[in-house]
């Protein structure tokens, strides 16, 4: 793309595209158009508008810089500084997990039955949490999180989407700081075994951070926390909606009815695969 200044914006997303593609990205050509629609401060659906233009050299250095990077299997998301999640977007950065399609599974059964008074464990990027305050505006909650910086991303999050006055985001190992009880208790902890991190894109991989992706074992570390500490925290009648791994529903259904929960139950995401495990506190 040394030429790229000259290039019209079609050519020059062509020639992207074809670098990404060379480069192992999954869709190069949505990847290119978005980036594009980055670098020339417009939004993605307008890229068809200023295609037969020729680009203005600081977009097209802009948009050099962007696809080197992505080249390079740098994630998108971090390249824009956010992602969408169940219609709004979120600010993304190195410091949190992405967040992802199928984790709106989570939300659309958290959101099944009302509550007042929600924990969110493990918060990241906050998508969960502020998701759920956004659509129940009665609602109050607290997140926690081990990463100073996801609590401060999280924040961020409440603040741009306007439920910072019905949040309390705090530093915390699982339920250490916690104090309280809950109505509906949330998480997406990070369930992926040492072992399986090899097989992950490079995307995740290498840009994501460790600390929400694996506990360095079996990838059940964290639901053995949780299911530890629940009970201390979730009122009576109170659900607790864990995100999974595709083929952890069977043993987390034993620890959580190990831990006395009832009406146990794994769930499918859009694809088919378990994705989330339901449990209530009692009847």
């Amino acid at each position: 793309m040394s030429s790229v200044q000259v290039l019209t914006a079609a050519q020059a997303m062509a020639f992207a595209a074809a670098r990404l593609r060379a480069a192992g990205v999954d869709d190069p050509a949505r990847d290119a158009r978005l980036l594009l629609a980055h670098a020339a401060r417009i939004e993605a659906s307008r890229v068809t508008l200023i295609a037969p233009e020729e680009l203005d050299p600081d977009v097209a250095e802009r948009y050099e810089q962007l696809i080197a990077l992505r080249a390079v299997r740098v994630p998108v998301s971090h390249l824009l500084g956010e992602r969408e999640f169940y219609g709004r977007r979120f600010k993304v950065s190195k410091d949190v997990l992405d967040p992802r399609p199928e984790t709106e599974t989570l939300i659309e059964v958290a959101l099944a039955q009302p509550f007042e008074r929600v924990l969110d464990l493990g918060l990241g990027s906050g998508c969960i949490l502020v998701t759920l305050l956004a659509e129940t505006p009665q609602a109050t909650g607290l997140g926690v999180d081990l990463s100073e910086a996801a609590c401060l991303q999280a924040s961020a999050n409440a603040l741009l989407h306007r439920v910072e006055a019905r949040i309390d985001i705090q530093q915390s190992d699982w339920f250490s700081n916690v104090t309280g009880s809950f109505d509906l208790i949330v998480s997406n902890p990070p369930y992926i075994a040492l072992d399986e991190m090899a097989d992950l894109s490079p995307e995740v991989r290498e840009h994501e951070p460790d600390l929400a992706l694996t506990d360095g074992g079996d990838g059940l570390a964290s639901y053995r926390a949780l299911a530890a500490g629940v009970g201390a925290h979730l009122r009576p009648g109170g659900r607790l909606c864990l995100e999974i791994g595709p083929t952890q529903g069977p043993a987390v259904a034993a620890m959580l009815q190990q831990a006395g929960l009832t009406h146990i139950a794994i769930l499918p995401d859009l694809d088919g695969r378990d994705r989330v495990v339901f449990a209530r506190n009692g009847a």
